[in-house]
């Protein structure tokens, strides 16, 4: 991998992380059209992951320095349990599980069956309608305040779904997140903080095995390294307008770019052009 295809892959993944349109499905898609690159690789994805959670832990920090103080004192007897700030830490813990057993257990799957462009099509297609549906017929009448162990976990849920590229992580926790009545600047807030421990968990992992060769899919470097510092800067930008955005506007546009990548992508791969 060159520093350039490193610089397009780094702006790809800081562009979409946080948009429920899919990163690892549009590393994929993007890698099939860079000479001698196809798939960037699940590792190289999970590392340059870290990129765009580190803009969340800038962009939300003194959020989350208040989640994580107030969760501890809680856990100590310092202040009440069901101080909001202390749930709030305790329904993301809850939330990160699904996606943290189900990582391990269907990790040879997530690396190489899942991958491939037919399922990165389906699911494209197919969760962008539900997320549309959700959106456009959901009530908006429950805020961060509101959010309960049970929800929590279901979103986690739907979180953990994203393991299969083209699902989107923002995308199936927002999903959820609308369908249980929250508004959506919290269903999106909501899906930042349980991206932050699920992805640099992962991040982590990969980067250890890489560096160890546990693992089969070792990414290079240099090009790693300038990717992770191109999606921080990106993906900084990109949640600040979604924030804004969110405050007055549907997930209307992002559906539809949803199903009209995944149609073209169907049309590719139908008439050869490009390979699964």
């Amino acid at each position: 991998m060159s520093i350039f295809e490193a610089l397009i892959l780094g702006l790809v993944q800081g562009l979409t992380e946080f948009l429920p349109i899919s990163s690892s499905a549009h590393l994929r898609i993007v890698g099939e059209f860079m000479p001698g690159l196809s798939d960037p690789g699940a590792a190289f994805t999970a590392i340059i992951q870290l990129g765009t959670e580190a803009a969340v832990l800038v962009y939300f920090w003194h959020d989350i320095v208040r989640i994580v103080r107030a969760w501890w004192l809680a856990l100590i007897g310092r202040i009440p349990r069901d101080d909001q700030d202390a749930r709030l830490g305790w329904v993301v813990i809850i939330g990160t599980l699904p996606i943290g057993v189900l990582g391990v257990v269907f990790k040879d799957q997530i690396e190489t069956t899942l991958r491939s462009l037919w399922i990165v099509a389906i699911m494209l297609i197919v969760f962008g309608l539900v997320l549309g549906a959700v959106d456009r017929w959901a009530p908006s009448k429950r805020g961060l305040a509101d959010l309960t162990l049970r929800d929590g976990l279901l979103m986690g849920l739907a979180q953990a779904l994203a393991l299969i590229p083209g699902v989107s992580r923002s995308g199936g926790t927002t999903t959820a997140g609308r369908a249980l009545a929250y508004d959506r600047p919290t269903a999106a807030k909501y899906s930042f903080y349980l991206a932050v421990p699920a992805v640099i968990l992962s991040g982590v992992f990969q980067l250890i095995q890489s560096v160890r060769g546990d693992t089969h899919d070792i990414p290079e470097l240099w090009p790693t390294a300038v990717a992770t510092i191109v999606s921080f800067l990106v993906g900084w930008f990109v949640i600040d307008r979604l924030m804004k955005y969110l405050q007055r506007g549907s997930f209307a546009p992002f559906v539809v770019y949803r199903v009209v990548l995944g149609v073209a992508l169907i049309v590719l791969l139908s008439t050869g052009t490009i390979s699964a």
